[in-house]
């Protein structure tokens, strides 16, 4: 067990409440419970020893082991996959001896009923020979901060923390004993079992309120009937998708990770499923992700709906009229920029200075700061996620109209400010030009949402607002010298927020000024295909240290290059920066130097521009293929 795998070595599993990553070792070393924002159970991707971690791995024969000596396991190969078109994964583990597999996944509850208790199940089986299975259970509740007390009964483990109990269930032949190797109380439990092909095992652990009554006992029919429900679900589910495209499976990867990144009873998407995971291995631009971003999670809307997804699209509309509805956030303006998953708009930082960080990237941050920052982008994104919706009165209905109209009153007297930008910078407020791209949003879509439904607005104040922030962009945030869009009004540095400009519509994708700020683009930002953000050297943003290139403007790089016509360019773009997913079809927020994924992981933000690209791709490759 390697103390910290790369953080492309982990698949995804989830319960559409919270999830959990499994490394390609069969290590499960982060899982939050009862939600994705709540403290974790297992964080051993931030501190291995503090941390905590879930693990069943194999030994490289029958006779190795945790006592036979330096070199055994070293022939263990391990490889790990999804089950098609689910969120079932599944570790292999091939030795000269056997094969033996460890299936992983939790069990949907299909009401979408906010509950405290979470299930993971993880069976165990060989498929050839022979193969001897170790696992090590070590929770540590609340970031590792909280001691609990072991009670071990048979098959049952009970870890016993402030608040909150985990039971470890035992099916088939796993005889659970206390692990004391730790030297600290021994209230952790391991086990090893032999399995030949086609026997099997299992585990169960549930988490829960520490009020709540224990979990039912457990047999290997009940767990064989989780399994076909949970993969009928998924089965279900992606079979709604409409994409019938060139890259179908990665697409639908894409989709079934935006949906595990879903809290299903409010429909709120989270950013990422982790926290601190770093921009560059030892730096300290560590964040915590596990929120909903009213920007990343209205532009998701588009990407659903364009799948087939109307469901989830128009739960995540409802949720963010909740909020506008909620009256004005705590820093007095009608939003912020992100909540936690039930609305909550609290979301304090505090540094978990006894955590060391994922390889020594330390500081670990819960919570996060930049939430009372002032940024204006949002209203852009809200307004156009609700006009995905066709008719306002589907969604929203008269009040909510109301409210979403009074908003826009009151970006009326407040769009021409300086905030603090999309990528939430903390080097000061500045005239930045994608927020002033996305208030021209803002407008559009609610004169077009008023004109097309009849409802009550001040269309002559809003219209002369819309067309005075084009005229802006168009003077201030075009740099003749550059010939270029520029990040804001006092730079002429070139950011790939500005990716956007074609797809909201503010720019036709082949005119001049555009083409000519993507030939910038490509001479600034765009290396070998992958794309920076902006240049922090050029455009200091308050923090330290540097970063990969961001994953998200790769793929809206993407889109522009086929919106343009450039169809070459942008599929060559496109294949390359596949081959940057992990093992298992996910990304991280970022691209490393060398290939490497860095930060928080996996992030929806990329998954959803991945979605946007080659829908774009698709469409324009058809196109051309007509004309030929």
């Amino acid at each position: 067990m390697r103390p910290y795998p790369p953080i492309a070595e982990h698949g995804l599993i989830g319960d559409l409440q919270t999830c959990a990553l499994v490394s390609s070792e069969g290590v499960l070393n982060w899982f939050c419970s009862p939600r994705f924002d709540s403290p974790s159970v297992f964080a051993g991707l931030l501190d291995h020893g503090r941390g905590g971690h879930f693990a069943i791995t194999a030994d490289a024969s029958p006779g190795g082991g945790a006592d036979a000596g330096p070199d055994a396991g070293s022939e263990v190969v391990t490889r790990q996959l999804y089950l098609a078109d689910t969120a079932v994964l599944i570790t292999r583990f091939l030795t000269a001896e056997g094969v033996g597999e460890v299936v992983d996944f939790m069990p949907v509850d299909e009401t979408h009923t906010a509950t405290d208790r979470h299930r993971v199940v993880r069976v165990l089986r060989v498929v050839r020979g022979t193969v001897r299975f170790t696992l090590e259970c070590r929770p540590r509740f609340d970031y590792g901060r909280a001691p609990h007390a072991l009670a071990l009964d048979g098959s049952t483990a009970r870890f016993e923390g402030p608040g909150v109990t985990a039971y470890l269930q035992a099916v088939g032949p796993v005889a659970l004993e206390v692990d004391g190797r730790d030297g600290k109380g021994a209230q952790d439990v391991r086990a090893t079992v032999t399995l030949s092909a086609g026997e099997r095992a299992a585990v169960c652990l549930t988490v829960c309120d520490a009020r709540s009554a224990a979990p039912p006992p457990v047999d290997a029919a009940g767990i064989a009937e989780e399994f076909t429900a949970v993969h009928r679900f998924w089965h279900a589910w992606i079979g709604r998708c409409t994409y019938r495209g060139r890259w179908q499976q990665t697409v639908n990867r894409s989709a079934i990770t935006l949906k595990l990144l879903t809290y299903a009873p409010t429909g709120a998407p989270v950013a990422a499923a982790t926290m601190g995971l770093p921009e560059q291995e030892g730096g300290g631009r560590n964040w915590d992700y596990r929120y909903t971003w009213v920007r990343d999670a209205s532009l998701s809307v588009r990407a659903m709906r364009d799948l087939g997804f109307t469901d989830e699209a128009d739960a995540f509309r409802r949720w963010l009229q909740q909020r506008l509805q909620g009256g004005n956030a705590p820093n007095g303006e009608p939003l912020q920029i992100m909540y936690r998953v039930d609305g909550d708009p609290y979301l304090i930082e505090e540094v978990l200075g006894h955590l060391e960080g994922w390889r020594g990237s330390a500081p670990v941050r819960a919570g996060n700061g930049a939430a009372d920052q002032l940024q204006l982008d949002i209203y852009g994104e809200a307004v156009y996620a609700l006009a995905q919706a066709g008719r306002v009165s589907a969604v929203v209905g008269y009040d909510g109209w109301k409210r979403s109209a009074g908003v826009l009153d009151w970006l009326c007297d407040n769009w021409d400010r300086p905030d603090e930008g999309i990528w939430e910078t903390r080097g000061g407020r500045q005239d930045f030009t994608f927020s002033r791209l996305m208030c021209w949003v803002a407008f559009d879509r609610g004169i077009r949402q008023a004109v097309a439904n009849a409802r009550p607005a001040d269309l002559p104040r809003w219209t002369a607002v819309r067309d005075a922030i084009m005229e802006q962009i168009m003077t201030r945030g075009w740099s003749r010298e550059r010939q270029a869009f520029v990040q804001h009004y006092r730079t002429t540095v070139l950011d790939a927020s500005l990716l956007l400009m074609p797809l909201v519509g503010f720019i036709a994708p082949r005119d001049p000024r555009w083409l000519s700020t993507l030939d910038a683009m490509d001479t600034e930002l765009v290396s070998d295909s992958l794309v920076h953000r902006y240049d922090p050297a050029a455009s200091p943003d308050g923090l330290e240290g540097t970063e990969g290139t961001f994953s998200l403007c790769s793929f809206l790089y993407v889109y522009a290059l086929a919106r343009a016509g450039r169809l070459e360019q942008a599929r060559y773009a496109f294949d390359k920066m596949l081959t940057y997913a992990n093992h298992v079809g996910l990304f991280a927020e970022e691209i490393g130097p060398t290939g490497e994924q860095l930060g928080n992981f996996p992030q929806a933000f990329t998954h959803l521009a991945l979605v946007t690209a080659a829908l774009a791709l698709d469409t324009e490759l058809d196109r051309a293929a007509r004309r030929e």
